[in-house]
């Protein structure tokens, strides 16, 4: 008797000549609905399913598959004469291959004008029945959901006749993992719609195995969402270079995540997730000046990112520098050229596109895991949030605007010293937080002379003791948060050195 093959796809990528060449082997074809039309249409004979189960499609095409004649079909053991004299008894032939994928509900859903309605009518109940069913005896039955397995298949039936216990066995685990992923993004999208929060599904592919995690006995994978999103590495392209480690996906990620928040040409330097050098100008190559010449020393080893196209003359200015990474949204021929010359280098082509949809941020932690949305705003700075009676002008308002736009990217407790929208000084991750300012203003007083630098601290001042340790090294201005019960001390130190201090009442910790 021929092997016979039920299809029934909506994605029909490749199926005519998949379905062609099985015919050419002998198969008989059992085709539903629009596939059946199609494959008639290119000249491939079929049996339509209700030929098969003696039942009309009905309701609209709910009701196709889910018979007897199908499933019993599928499931029984061919090993066992109970099931062959049921199969028998009820006049059910063997079918040998199911080649089946599901309505696009993912992507209805995706369009932002979707109603619930019209999500409902993608929900397919026939197609993942006859998945499983398949995948279930999969001892016999050959499974097919990927049209990236047509030509593999094809190829093993036409040389040995059919497929291989292990291919069958394989294509089983493709079908359980393809309906799960399916059932997921339906519950998903459900509950939601039922304001249902108690369950949490995710779905991310493996996008490449690690050498190995934070140090070489840890061993790491990196996983990439299905939802494409930008200032993302799971989407990146990696243009040259060595492949990237644990390290550096973190490394490269909180970079992104500082870049985001600029609009203006922006440039950082970044190492050990904290920003050792960031600065903005009316010029991408003067925003890479810029962050350079802010810490040299830092910057060896580290990672770039800038918001503009890398142009040639700051990959020439990078060549001479040991780094780890470069991204940009895009580079001209000349800077690849150059940057090529420096084979281990990173080079990542990122999509930098602007949005406001709100992104998920997870954290693992020991049985369990952290949920939060990340940190995306940016509050606009303004004299009303002055709280001395000394107002900043609208130079040092403009770099407590950027100063505040770094320091919540810094690991708390945080201070960021800056000037003429140029970090001048970077405290990170201190038990205290005149510590962090410690670090950051000698940092500053390094450098170079400056004449009017701002400081800005992620979470409030707990004692005057910063304000007044920033006017010994010359700061003009301040931002915090506020919000500490010894505020009032720090606003009547800060108007008695007479240095602006302007008040959020929103924190950035960063842990």
């Amino acid at each position: 008797m021929a092997k016979r093959a039920l299809v029934s796809v909506s994605d029909k990528t490749g199926v005519v000549d998949f379905v062609r060449g099985l015919a050419s082997e002998g198969w008989e074809i059992i085709a539903t609905g629009g596939t059946q039309a199609m494959l008639e249409q290119a000249g491939v004979k079929t049996i339509g399913i209700s030929q098969v189960t003696g039942f009309p499609e009905i309701c609209d095409g709910r009701v196709k598959t889910l018979h007897p004649k199908v499933h019993g079909a599928l499931l029984a053991r061919r090993s066992n004469p109970d099931h062959l004299k049921a199969l028998e008894e009820n006049g059910i032939g063997f079918i040998d291959l199911v080649c089946v994928n599901l309505y696009p509900f993912r992507e209805t859903i995706a369009k932002p004008d979707t109603t619930i309605e019209e999500a409902i009518e993608k929900i397919d109940i026939g197609g993942p029945s006859m998945l499983r069913s398949a995948a279930k005896n999969y001892e016999s039955v050959t499974v097919v959901c990927d049209p990236a397995d047509y030509l593999s298949v094809l190829d093993e039936i036409k040389q040995n006749g059919d497929t291989s216990l292990t291919t069958r066995l394989q294509l089983s685990a493709k079908a359980y993992t393809h309906t799960a992923q399916y059932d997921c993004s339906i519950a998903a999208y459900m509950r939601a719609q039922a304001g249902l929060n108690e369950k949490l599904f995710l779905e991310f592919d493996l996008r490449q195995s690690l050498r190995y995690g934070e140090n070489p006995h840890q061993s790491a994978k990196f996983y990439s969402s299905v939802t494409p999103t930008s200032f993302s590495l799971a989407s990146a392209q990696q243009l040259q270079g060595k492949e990237m480690s644990y390290n550096n996906i973190q490394d490269a990620n909180a970079a992104l995540n500082i870049v985001r928040d600029f609009a203006e040409p922006f440039c950082v330097a970044l190492k050990h997730m904290n920003p050792c050098g960031a600065a903005q100008a009316e010029t991408i190559e003067q925003a890479w000046q810029k962050a350079y010449e802010a810490d040299k020393v830092s910057i060896y080893g580290g990672i770039v990112a800038v918001n503009r196209c890398l142009t040639e003359e700051i990959a020439l200015a990078m060549k001479p520098i040991f780094l780890e990474i470069v991204m940009a949204p895009d580079f001209t021929p000349q800077a690849l050229q150059i940057l090529a010359t420096k084979k281990n280098l990173r080079v990542l082509k990122v999509d930098m596109t602007p949005t406001d949809e709100p992104i998920d941020q997870y954290v693992s932690v020991n049985g369990g895991l952290l949920v939060q949305h990340l940190d995306t705003q940016v509050e606009q700075l303004s004299n009303q949030m002055c709280v001395t009676s000394c107002q900043p002008n609208d130079a040092q308002l403009r770099d407590l605007q950027f100063a505040w736009k770094i320091v919540k990217h810094v690991k708390s407790n945080a201070i960021v010293v800056a000037q003429n929208l140029q970090t001048k000084g970077v405290g990170a991750g201190q038990m205290n937080r005149v510590g962090s300012a410690e670090i950051a203003l000698k940092q500053a007083a390094d450098n170079a002379p400056c004449t009017s630098l701002v400081l800005a601290s992620d979470g409030f001042l707990p004692f005057d003791d910063t304000v007044s340790l920033a006017a010994q090294y010359g700061v003009k201005a301040i931002v915090q948060p506020g919000g500490s019960i010894r505020d009032n001390d720090c606003i009547n130190k800060a108007n008695e050195l007479n240095i602006p201090m302007l008040m959020t009442g929103v924190r950035h910790f960063k842990h």
